[in-house]
């Protein structure tokens, strides 16, 4: 089967027509489906099936500290200067790695590893070796595993950035969001333009095998003609991957973008003209449009992965390897397993408690129905790879593909007048113009969207 790499075309009336909240599909069902009704029980008996089907693994590890507050951050964090507060974290994280482990059959290798925050270079280098040699005596690393960072970059200095490479890291990302320092200083991230040319510098001189760094579209005191700049120099930097985010402006749910002025932020028109400039510059500078907000260099593994039909996404976004399970480790860490997703406590102190009792820190979970398994293979197809085969879920579930996504295909020939999608009698193939719209395509497939439709933001 052959897997085509994707254009996008930037069609401003579709776009006004058909954008609106919908989930950015890690995962499906996604995260907000999580209940507590899911018990420990339920956790164990979920790896005891993940043992049976022996499919390798990937590992998360949350470090939440950060020095300081980005005001435009939607992650779980927790702002400290007082690094003293690492220690008794990375304790209970080792024992969480210790009881997680023991319930893992220990044949099964790892194919991807990933620290996220947070910030992760928050820890000092004893700490971080501290917690890669318990990650190494607990699970089987593959040789040729990727192993992932994420960084600030107003923390390192070259001698922190050899030795991340040295320990084992082979993939690194970081954040520029905007070169503008007005921006910058409207969300309390002042990066010197120096200090991120210099950064890159020490990566490419450590040779990582991969580097991203992400970008923020929709942030205070932004402009087509601004964002330009920091296009042009993110394109000089020369990173292998590029994620360009739309800033979702949500002061309600997230207390510290009460310090970004509204007034500042760009109009809707303005927004969309920034976004289709970026698409313009990075797709006409030899990188790639993966999906939603990604972009990569044709040699790079996402596009690689994209073209033979392996891409997949997770609670990390897009992965290059399909047939892993995920387990998260950390406080707010999720695990997405085969049939069974489940989340740690998201406050320190209940996370704490659970390790100190010696219980897994779970505080809630789903176990997957039939449809939600089958509705996801759909989703993840027009997700990764803007395309789905019938065949491909008929061969995998015994169904019959148009009868039992019958009201799916209904909904779908709208779509296909406006030029969003072709249908035929094998397949459904996201065109050009709808990439960009692959969210709100996507959600037509989703059993379980009407109940929960306003806790999404905006796909563009």
């Amino acid at each position: 089967m052959v897997f085509l790499l994707p254009g996008v075309k930037f069609d401003l009336e579709m776009i006004q027509k058909y954008d609106a909240p919908a989930p950015r599909y890690t995962s499906y069902p996604p995260a907000t489906e999580l209940s507590e009704a899911f018990t420990t029980s339920d956790l164990q008996t979920a790896i005891a099936a993940s043992n049976q089907r022996k499919t390798p693994l990937s590992l998360y590890f949350h470090i939440p500290f950060c020095q300081s507050a980005c005001y435009f951050c939607g992650c779980n964090t927790v702002i400290s200067n007082n690094k003293n507060i690492a220690k008794p974290y990375l304790e209970n994280l080792v024992k969480d790695i210790q009881q997680t482990a023991a319930l893992i059959d220990s044949d099964r290798k790892v194919l991807q590893i990933h620290w996220g925050g947070g910030t992760p270079n928050y820890l000092e280098r004893d700490q971080v070796e501290f917690l890669w040699k318990n990650i190494t005596q607990n699970f089987t690393i593959d040789p040729q595993a990727e192993i992932s960072i994420e960084i600030n970059p107003r923390y390192v200095d070259r001698n922190y950035i050899l030795f991340l490479r040295k320990i084992g890291f082979n993939r690194i990302s970081f954040g520029i969001q905007d070169f503008n320092r007005q921006v910058q200083v409207a969300v309390n991230r002042v990066q010197p333009e120096e200090m991120l040319f210099d950064v890159m510098s020490w990566i490419k001189e450590a040779q990582f095998e991969s580097v991203n760094v992400d970008l923020i579209y929709g942030l205070p005191y932004q402009t087509r003609q601004t964002f330009r700049e920091t296009v042009k120099k993110t394109i000089e930097l020369d990173p292998d991957r590029i994620v360009v985010f739309n800033f979702a402006y949500i002061p309600w749910i997230k207390a510290t973008q009460k310090n970004i002025p509204e007034d500042a932020l760009p109009l809707p028109q303005e927004k969309l003209e920034i976004l289709k400039m970026t698409i313009e510059e990075l797709t006409s500078n030899e990188y790639i449009f993966i999906g939603m907000d990604h972009f990569a260099k044709s040699n790079d593994e996402l596009a690689i992965a994209q073209s033979n039909g392996t891409l997949k996404r997770n609670f990390q976004g897009y992965t290059t390897h399909a047939e892993t399970e995920l387990f998260g480790f950390g406080a707010t860490s999720i695990s997405m397993l085969e049939d069974a997703y489940f989340q740690n406590h998201k406050q320190l102190k209940d996370y704490y408690q659970a390790i100190a009792k010696g219980a897994l820190p779970l505080t809630k979970g789903i176990k997957l129905t039939q449809d939600d398994i089958i509705r996801r293979d759909a989703i993840m197809s027009i997700m990764s790879h803007f395309q789905l085969h019938k065949q491909d879920i008929v061969d995998k579930y015994h169904i019959r593909f148009d009868e039992y996504f019958s009201r799916e295909l209904e909904m779908l020939q709208p779509l296909e007048a406006d030029g969003l999608v072709s249908l035929s009698k094998n397949s459904i193939v996201i065109t050009d113009i709808g990439r960009l719209l692959v969210r709100n395509i996507a959600v037509i497939f989703d059993g379980r969207i009407r109940a929960r439709e306003k806790q999404f933001s905006r796909a563009i």
